[in-house]
């Protein structure tokens, strides 16, 4: 148990993804990005499982066969695509898929996942991980294909021209957008 340790990570974490909502104008979820990690639910286990290099509900669901805590999490937070999933119209009955996340929601996840890099990959960190990180996974990945094909834009931009330049145009291209 590394309360400490757990406490710091997810501070440090949620502090950049305030930073980052705050560059593109999305104050508000800056401000309540990640709150549930500090509940007893997500906290406590993340503490129990905490590893300091990568999530600690990876841990968690190696030993106990599921996450609690990120069940817990991706239910009540809107940045990860995960919240967004639901019966698929038009396809056979139960079948479970991805839907079109709102633009801001999108634009979180984007901060979320280059401030989960940095934390996790410290002086290792540079621009491409994030997308290689992405690109790993994609295939497994429950998400709307327009979704998956901004953020994977987003992530191809950071890579090639970085998180300033990024942010830049999302506050001031992306986000001036009603839909994308």
């Amino acid at each position: 148990m590394n309360a400490i340790g757990h406490f710091i990570t997810i501070t440090r974490h949620k502090l950049l993804v305030l930073k980052y909502c705050f560059r593109v104008g999305l104050y508000r979820q800056g401000l309540l990005h990640d709150l549930s990690k500090y509940s007893p639910t997500e906290f406590i286990r993340g503490s129990r499982y905490y590893q300091g290099n990568k999530s600690p509900n990876d841990a968690e669901r190696q030993e106990t066969g599921r996450s609690v805590a990120w069940m817990h999490h991706k239910g009540r937070n809107k940045h990860h695509y995960e919240y967004w999933t639901d019966y698929q119209l038009g396809t056979p009955k139960g079948t479970m898929g991805g839907t079109k996340m709102p633009l801001r929601y999108v634009v979180e996840m984007y901060c979320d996942r280059i401030a989960a890099s940095q934390v996790y990959n410290g002086n290792g960190y540079n621009s491409q991980i994030s997308l290689k990180y992405f690109l790993k996974g994609k295939d497994a990945m429950m998400i709307h294909p327009e979704t998956s094909a901004l953020l994977e834009r987003l992530l191809r931009m950071t890579a090639c021209y970085g998180e300033k330049r990024t942010m830049q145009y999302i506050r001031h291209v992306l986000l001036k957008q009603k839909d994308y």
